[in-house]
Parts: C-alpha cells; structure tokens; sequence
C-alpha cells in the first residue's frame, strides 16, 4: 500500500484530490454534477420499486454502489457518484430513505433509526441494485460499494449478501462478528478518524480483531479528525485528510476491480 507520502506526492502532481475538493467546495458545482445523472427505477426481490441515481463512464466499466449518510440521497452524495464516473466507473447512488433528504441533524437521526430498524427492506434494496449493476451492457470488471456515515455502514452490509469486489468504509458503523464476516468475498477498506466519539477506536479495533478471526482482508487507515472529515458541508471538514481518502479509495478500486 502506498504511503501518506506517497499519496500526497501523487495528489500535487496529479491535482485529482485538490480538483474533488474544488468541486465539493461549489455548490453549483456540485448540483451540476448531480444533475448530470440518470433516476433509475427497479423492482427488488421482494417486489417493491425504488429509485436510484446513476452515473455512466460512457464506457464498459466496473461499477460501484454508492450510499448516502443519513441526510438522504442529495446533491453531495450525486456528485461522488459523478466524479466515480469521471474515474471510469459506472456508479449507481442508492436511495435507502425512499426520496427522503434533510439538512436537519434531528429529522437525519429519525431517517437513520427508522432505515437501520427496517434492516430487511434496506438489504433488499442493496440487493437488488448489486444484481442489476452486474446485468448491465456496460458492466465490466467487478463491483464495488463506498458509503460514508450511515452510508459506510451500509456499504459493508450490501457487501455481506452479495459478492462484492472491493468494500469502502467511511466511518460507518461496523459492530460485525467473525462470523457475520465470513461472507465477504472481497476487500475491505475502512477510513476512520481519531477524535470520532461515535464511530470510535474500540469498535473499529473489535472490528479489526474480528476481520482477522475471520480471515479477511482488510485496509484500514486513522486520520487525525473528526466524524465525517470528509463531508465538506459540515464543520468537521477536513480537506487534506479528505483528498487523501479519497485517492486511497480511487486507489483500492483499481486494485481490486479493474482486474476481476
């Protein structure tokens, strides 16, 4: 794995991690970029439709599901989804709140709970949308999924029904044992930060304990932040630490889904 070094060498001469930063730092930036994806809509395994956000690289690519924090599928997380393509990914942006978005911490929290209390509908949903990225034309390669927040979480739960390829965690819940773990087919990689009072050390040491009892394969990088350092519309934003993960990110996708 390359070095903090090594990364933020690469991130001067590339300008790749400054240029996300720029975007994200724009709103009309950002709601050019979202405006620039498809709205999908599919029929889950259980028979119920859901909508979602898709992002092409106008090329046969390997694809990524990309999941929302808990204040729903905005314009923010449509951007992540559009800058994956402009990597060279076919990205589709799930929507685990049906439609719901808010900028209110206390309405984010109820759309949280009552998401992660409805776990079965949430993993159907993860499913369906896994089996039809996979199904499409232009699909090639492997499958990912990337998450932050509540998003990171559920990034690592659509990767425990379902082979996925390569697992991004940003700071999301991973309270999973050895033997949940054991599903997993591919990589893991996880992006927690120091000062984060939720997503804190001992659940991320229990979760790298039970990683290696279950013998998977796991990144895990510490930043000295905050909760969400990586979500720029918060106060907890923290930019060099934000490029830096999101080129480790790049990074673990070309590794591990450009090959499959």
């Amino acid at each position: 794995m390359p070095s903090r070094r090594e990364f933020i060498g690469r991130l001067a001469m590339t300008g790749s991690g400054l240029a996300l930063a720029g975007l994200l730092a724009d709103r009309t930036m950002v709601a050019a970029q979202a405006a620039k994806l498809d709205t999908v809509t599919i029929t889950t395994p259980q028979g119920r439709k859901v909508n979602g956000a898709y992002a092409r690289a106008g090329k046969p690519a390997p694809s990524v599901l990309v999941i929302h924090e808990w204040w729903g599928l905005n314009d923010h997380i449509k951007s992540m989804a559009q800058e994956l393509a402009n990597q060279g990914y076919n990205a589709l942006a799930v929507d685990l709140f049906d439609g719901q978005t808010t900028d209110d911490p206390e309405r984010a929290a109820e759309l949280m709970s009552a998401a992660n209390a409805a776990a079965e509908k949430g993993l159907d949903t993860m499913l369906a949308w896994g089996q039809w990225a996979r199904q499409q034309d232009d699909h090639r390669g492997g499958l990912g999924t990337i998450g932050w927040c509540f998003g990171g979480g559920w990034s690592l739960n659509a990767s425990l029904i379902q082979p996925v390829d390569a697992t991004v965690i940003y700071y999301g819940d991973v309270s999973k044992t050895a033997e949940e773990l054991k599903a997993l087919h591919g990589p893991v990689l996880g992006h927690f930060a120091t000062e984060d009072q939720w997503i804190n050390k001992p659940m991320v040491e229990g979760f790298e304990k039970a990683m290696k009892e279950a013998g998977k394969s796991l990144e895990l990088y510490w930043y000295e932040a905050d909760h969400a350092f990586a979500n720029p519309t918060n106060a907890r934003y923290d930019a060099p630490d934000a490029q830096l993960a999101w080129e480790r990110s790049l990074d673990f996708f070309r590794r591990n889904l450009l090959a499959v």
